[in-house]
């Protein structure tokens, strides 16, 4: 792993903009040495703050961007619940990213037909890897310290030969999901935890500080060669003891 870096900032006022920064710079760097960026994406707040920020800046162009999920309910892409259709509408119409530059699942399918089909897809668009090897993969953390549809003491945390799992008793609605595992996790090039506001503090001081972390799913984040940013806001931050970087308005990573 090329190290962790956690970076907090005073509000997620400024963590957005060197997200949106963040994100560009990978992609920026990725095109000149592939000819694309693969960029996996997380719901949550993730939505509303990476389409917002990267809405705001100059000549974003996505063309030669490959944009999936690291996690996705099984609902129609329609449902206010889908992932995908909530990016459709906040960010993917509203750039120059084509259907074929998005991977998606069929929310038609069984959840476990509906994890073999995406985990069929995702070999497509990596057919040089026996693992999916993204450049970048954006996640969110829950209060329990789940990531993607990692759920604490869950069997599929063990997995280690898909790439793809169907989740059928989330603890958190709707219980049926698909997965990226950790072993496609922690092939990326570049994996960015957001962790904000003040209900997060609890669990991310456990995770970051290690006391019980590997019992949190967030914890075995840990890319084989890649790196690793957590960016934290203040409140999220409030119980760390362990060093950070402190950014302020227009810092960039």
């Amino acid at each position: 792993m090329a190290g962790r870096r956690v970076v907090v900032f005073p509000s997620s006022a400024e963590l957005g903009p060197a997200l949106a920064q963040l994100v560009t710079s990978r992609a920026a760097r990725a095109i000149s040495s592939q000819g694309r960026f693969t960029l996996g994406l997380s719901g949550g707040s993730l939505v509303s703050m990476l389409s917002k920020e990267l809405l705001a800046l100059p000549d974003l162009d996505c063309s030669k961007w490959v944009v999936g999920f690291c996690d996705e309910r099984l609902v129609p892409c329609d449902d206010p619940e889908s992932t995908y259709g909530l990016y459709k509408n906040q960010l993917f119409s509203k750039v120059n990213i084509g259907d074929s530059g998005i991977l998606t699942i069929d929310p038609s399918l069984s959840v476990n037909e509906c994890a073999e089909d995406y985990a069929h897809k995702l070999k497509e668009a990596f057919p040089n890897d026996s693992m999916p090897v993204f450049d970048m993969l954006l996640l969110g953390m829950g209060p329990d310290g789940h990531t993607c549809s990692l759920f604490p003491e869950h069997p599929v945390l063990e997995e280690t030969k898909k790439i793809v799992a169907p989740i059928s008793d989330s603890p958190k609605p709707p219980p049926q999901r698909v997965t990226m595992t950790l072993p496609v996790v922690n092939s990326a090039r570049c994996v960015t935890f957001v962790s904000t506001g003040g209900s997060k503090a609890p669990v991310l001081k456990e995770v970051l500080e290690g006391r019980e972390g590997p019992a949190f799913p967030a914890a075995r984040v840990i890319p084989t060669n890649g790196e690793l940013f957590w960016l934290v806001d203040d409140p999220a931050a409030a119980s760390l003891t362990i060093q950070v970087e402190r950014l302020g308005c227009g810092a960039k990573l």
